[in-house]
């Protein structure tokens, strides 16, 4: 008997009701994790064959994850690479050729996560009174203020 198959199914159920993991996005939540628009991920479907999201019985289109991970290297591609639409198909086609394409892709999804972080702490620096362009001062300490006499205080 595996330790997995020990645990009473109770557990496993919960387990996946602690830590669920989302399988399925809307364009609009792939827009959201993404921060592009609607219309450039419905161009990019028809220019990148891999990227073809299945659609519900709404007709509404529905993206895995694996589709986000490619959605990122594209986006890595175009906008910081710099490269053309034809020379990004041309690279991921090379990644899938060589069996890199979901290294590939997680790469350009830390970079985008990264990037991502950086700028929201700009902002965070900003609305803080820095502009990001020397480090923040230490905050005075408790024990060297107050009693004006220079000792500690107790």
């Amino acid at each position: 008997m595996s330790p997995q198959s020990s645990r009473p199914a109770h557990h496993a159920a919960h387990g996946q009701t602690r830590d669920p993991v989302q399988e399925f996005f809307s364009i609009g939540e792939v827009c959201e994790l993404t921060g592009l628009k609607p219309h450039v991920l419905r161009y990019w479907e028809s220019q990148f064959r891999f990227l073809s999201p299945a659609k519900n019985r709404s007709g509404n289109r529905v993206y895995q994850r694996r589709e986000i991970e490619l959605i990122m290297l594209v986006k890595h591609l175009l906008y910081t690479e710099k490269y053309t639409i034809d020379g990004a198909r041309q690279k991921v086609d090379q990644h899938r050729r060589k069996g890199e394409l979901r290294p590939a892709a997680r790469t350009a999804l830390d970079l985008q996560t990264i990037e991502a972080m950086e700028q929201e702490l700009r902002e965070v620096l900003g609305l803080l009174g820095g502009d990001g362009s020397e480090p923040p001062q230490p905050a005075p300490s408790k024990s060297s203020g107050g009693s004006g006499g220079g000792g500690r205080g107790r």
